[in-house]
C-alpha cells in the first residue's frame, strides 16, 4: 500500500483527501495550518482538513512554522512514499521534499504557469477570465515552479464566484490526482517544465486591494466582486460610507454620467455608472455595521438619500 503524507488546509482540500483515503492509499499523517480565530467573535476554529482529518482519526501535525519545526521531523522519519499538497499555505523545506522514496506532487488551483501564488482562482476571475483548471505538479523549492504532470480545464461561467469554482476545483483536483498518481507511482509519466516566460503571479489579496475601481469598466467591477466573494468581499464608498458590494449584474445599457454616478434608482433597483459608460446594477451589499442585504431594502432605508445623476461613489 503506497504511504503519504498529505498536506492542505481549506475546504478545497477535503475532497483530494477524502478521495485518497476512498482509494486505499495509506495517509500516515496529516499536516495543516493551526486552529484560527474566525469570525467578529473570534471564535478558534479548526481548518476543514483538520475537521476531515479527526474524522477519519488521522494524525495530525499543524505546525505554526514548518520548516526546522519537530512535525517536520516527524514527517521526515515516517519517510513516505508520497507527500500530496493541496492549498496547505507553507512553503516545504527542501529537506521534507527529499525525505520521499517516491514523489512530493501539489494539486493547484489554475493553468500553470499562469496564476502561481496563494490566490490563483481570485485572479482568474478577477482578471475575467473564461477559464482556469487544476495542475498537478512536481513540488520544489521555488513557490508553485515544479513540472507539470498533468492539467485539466474548466470554464469560469458569469455567476461563478470564488466559492463556487473551488467547490467546482476541489473536485477537477481530486480525479485528476487519482487518475495521475499510479502514473507517478509506476514512473509511466512525462512531467513539462514550465514555460518561465509565461509566468503569471497571483499574490494573496491585500486589503487596500479590496477597493473597488468604478472608473473600470461594469464587467471588471462585477469581476472583482465575484473573485472576492465570499471572502474577504470586495467594498466601495457610498457617500462616503464604507459599504461592501456583495452581489451585482452587468447591464445592458449605457450612460454619459460619470462613473459612480446613480443612472437609475426605483424602489427594487440601483444602477450606477462605471467606466466607459457601462453600468452595473447593485443587488446586495452591507452598509458598515449593518447585515448584508438586498438592494430593496437598503433602498428603503439608508439608501433613500440617494439622488438619479448624483455621483456617490469618487
Amino acid at each position: 500500500m503506497t504511504t503519504v503524507v498529505f498536506m492542505g488546509t481549506p475546504q478545497f482540500a477535503v475532497p483530494i483527501l477524502q478521495g485518497l483515503l476512498d482509494q486505499k492509499y495509506d495517509i500516515l499523517c496529516v499536516v495543516t495550518q493551526p486552529d484560527r480565530p474566525v469570525g467578529r467573535k473570534h471564535q478558534i476554529s479548526q481548518s476543514p482538513v483538520k475537521q476531515a482529518a479527526t474524522a477519519n482519526h488521522l494524525p495530525v501535525f499543524q505546525p505554526e512554522k514548518l520548516s526546522g519545526s519537530p512535525e517536520m521531523q516527524r514527517v521526515i522519519d515516517l519517510h513516505p512514499d508520497l507527500i500530496v499538497t493541496a492549498a496547505y499555505g507553507q512553503f516545504l523545506p527542501t529537506k521534507m521534499l527529499n525525505a520521499v522514496k517516491i514523489a512530493s506532487v501539489n494539486v493547484h488551483g489554475s493553468l500553470l504557469p499562469k496564476y502561481r501564488g496563494g490566490a490563483p482562482v481570485q485572479y482568474a476571475i478577477m482578471n475575467g477570465d473564461q477559464q482556469t483548471g487544476i495542475s498537478l505538479i512536481y513540488m520544489v523549492k521555488k513557490m508553485d515552479a515544479g513540472d507539470i504532470l498533468a492539467q485539466r480545464a474548466i470554464p469560469i461561467h458569469s455567476d461563478d464566484d470564488t466559492e463556487t469554482m473551488f467547490d467546482k476545483l476541489s473536485i477537477v483536483g481530486r480525479d485528476l490526482l487519482l487518475s495521475t498518481l499510479p502514473k507517478v507511482i509506476s514512473g509511466d509519466v512525462s512531467p513539462v517544465p514550465q514555460d518561465e516566460d509565461k509566468v503569471v503571479f497571483s499574490p494573496n489579496i491585500k486589503p487596500e486591494e479590496e477597493q473597488l475601481d468604478f472608473d473600470q469598466t461594469a464587467f471588471m467591477v462585477n469581476a472583482k466582486v465575484r473573485a472576492l466573494r465570499p471572502d474577504p468581499v470586495a467594498y466601495t464608498m457610498i457617500n462616503g460610507k464604507r459599504t461592501k458590494i456583495w452581489r451585482a449584474a452587468v447591464i445592458d445599457q449605457t450612460t454619459d454620467l460619470t462613473p459612480g454616478s446613480v443612472v437609475e434608482k426605483t424602489k427594487h433597483q440601483l444602477l450606477l455608472s462605471a467606466g466607459e459608460g457601462t453600468v452595473l446594477s447593485i443587488q446586495e451589499l452591507q452598509p458598515a455595521g449593518k447585515p448584508k442585504q438586498q438592494i430593496t431594502d437598503y433602498l428603503n432605508g439608508i439608501g433613500q438619500s440617494l439622488k438619479v445623476g448624483q455621483q456617490v461613489i469618487k
